[in-house]
């Protein structure tokens, strides 16, 4: 009696082990289900992520699927999704008991998350409860960060700040006259202040056909360097606006691009033609007068190809745009410095007394003229690459904005710009000495006519034209853009002109010579 209780003892303790570990791993082998509504809601984001990636053709499915996403998440318990563009997040409290919340949005604000430290984020008052009459009732938030272009479309085609979009609301009803603002922050890289960014707020359309728009009412902008913090009184969607500086109508942009076109095609056929007869003609290049104008030609002549390609080319891939971009930009700065160059060159002839000769003049020009904007340039297409781009020239309609390969970035542009004007600000000052000159010698008409024409040759050779882009503002903008763009795109003509006429004044001076 005693071994068989004996050898019951271990076989009753081996079965209870037995059980023991089958129900432990029958636990964890058991994954929790998830709510019936939870896996609704995850496939309904899943959805939505699927239309954004596909773009806007379907604008106005896509909102609907909003709404509806919306009201499901007002009836989930707690439920918080991260994707590519859509990120929301739901959270329950008690009326007495809510103190505040700040919330930051956790999707890289670029690709490859290198302003992952950079977080939007929405910061809710302590008093946003004080609308709410029901004290003891369990509450629910609802937080949406929206990074596309395609469900807020407004008439206009309006641009908002990097396509981005923070919204909330109270599953109780709607959130307004705060008397302590909701604060919105919105992250960027750009040059912004009150001319050109303002916080608004999408209000839908009166009915469900109807397009919805952006208001400013209820909201005040605060710029901060890298950061637009928005003070709105109520809660919905909210958005940084972004204000076109120019107000150019489809029919102006288009009429523009046609003289663009045209101007700067005939400069091209023009230089090319001039660069290729002295290319094969016998007649070597001896002074250095002559040598900088056909490297001027020549810059130009780059210059205007290399425009006429930034428009078709910006619908090409990203790598080929970026391309044209940098070929755009390092055109326009090597035109300008050779129009220093002749600006410094002219200069040098006014005040020559003595013959001193420079050695290796014309190669430092070059290295200056040609060397170091190319040396800028592939320094900034290497390190920053994402300064040139799809630059977008918007109309005052929206829809039929215009996409060219430029720069994207607003410090590189100012830059441009600083540097354009510099350029121009010693041109002008050598062009302004050469009146002086001929106002002050005693000349018959005939021979006065000649010499404002030559100083007519003069402006365009030193590209003094292109100090109209400083003008560009006020009730004049129109009529400066058109000005601009036909002088500008046919200065290679011009200067093919005033170099012909000067070429062959010379020759037949030199005849004339001849015969005495």
């Amino acid at each position: 009696m005693t071994k068989e209780r004996t050898t019951a003892m271990p076989t009753l303790l081996i079965t209870l082990v037995l059980c023991l570990a089958t129900s432990v791993l029958h636990a964890q082998g058991s994954a929790p289900e998830m709510d019936p509504s939870d896996v609704e809601v995850a496939n309904d984001m899943e959805t939505l992520e699927m239309e954004l990636h596909q773009g806007c053709g379907s604008a106005h499915h896509v909102m609907e699927m909003l709404h509806l996403l919306e009201e499901k998440l007002a009836h989930s318990e707690k439920y918080n999704f991260t994707g590519d563009m859509i990120e929301t997040y739901v959270f329950n409290f008690m009326t007495e008991d809510f103190g505040g919340l700040n919330l930051s949005s956790n999707m890289d604000t670029k690709p490859g998350g290198r302003d992952k430290k950079f977080k939007h984020s929405m910061n809710f008052p302590a008093d946003l409860m004080e609308g709410v009459q029901a004290q003891g009732v369990e509450q629910r938030l609802v937080y949406i960060y929206i990074h596309s272009p395609c469900i807020f479309q407004d008439a206009h085609n309006s641009s908002v700040l990097n396509d981005d979009v923070q919204g909330a609301f109270l599953q109780s009803g709607e959130v307004v006259g705060l008397s302590h603002p909701v604060e919105i922050q919105f992250w960027h890289d750009m040059v912004l202040d009150d001319t050109n960014a303002t916080c608004v707020f999408w209000q839908p359309g009166a009915s469900a056909d109807s397009t919805g728009s952006w208001s400013r009412a209820g909201c005040k902008t605060t710029h901060r360097e890298g950061t637009v913090t928005c003070h709105c009184n109520h809660l919905t969607y909210f958005a940084v606006l972004l204000e076109p500086h120019t107000t150019v109508s489809v029919a102006q942009l288009m009429l523009l691009t046609h003289i663009s076109n045209i101007g700067c095609s005939l400069s091209a056929a023009a230089t090319f033609s001039i660069l290729l007869i002295r290319c094969f003609s016998r007649q070597q290049l001896r002074d250095n007068t002559t040598r900088i104008h056909m490297h001027l030609l020549a810059a130009l002549l780059l210059l205007n190809t290399t425009f006429l390609l930034s428009t078709p080319l910006a619908t090409s891939t990203k790598e080929l745009c970026q391309v044209a971009a940098a070929l755009l930009h390092v055109s326009l700065l090597c035109a300008l410095a050779w129009m220093a160059a002749e600006a410094f060159h002219l200069n040098r002839l006014l005040v020559k007394v003595y013959n001193i000769y420079v050695q290796q003049y014309l190669l430092k020009i070059c290295l200056f003229a040609w060397g170091l904007p190319t040396l800028l340039v592939v320094a900034i297409f290497i390190f920053r690459r994402e300064t040139y781009g799809y630059y977008i020239i918007h109309t005052s309609e929206g829809y039929q904005n215009m996409t060219m390969c430029w720069l994207t970035s607003w410090l590189a542009h100012y830059l441009t710009i600083l540097y354009a004007g510099l350029i121009l600000i010693f041109n002008t000052m050598v062009l302004g000495r050469v009146v002086v000159i001929l106002r002050r010698t005693q000349q018959p008409k005939w021979q006065a006519r000649k010499d404002w024409v030559t100083v007519l040759g003069l402006t365009c050779l030193l590209g003094t034209t292109w100090g109209l882009v400083f003008f560009h503002f006020g009730t004049l903008l129109i009529t400066q853009l058109y000005i601009f763009t036909i002088l500008n795109s046919l200065q290679g003509l011009f200067v093919c002109l005033w170099y012909i006429t000067v070429y062959y004044r010379n020759k037949m001076g030199s005849i004339s010579d001849t015969s005495r």
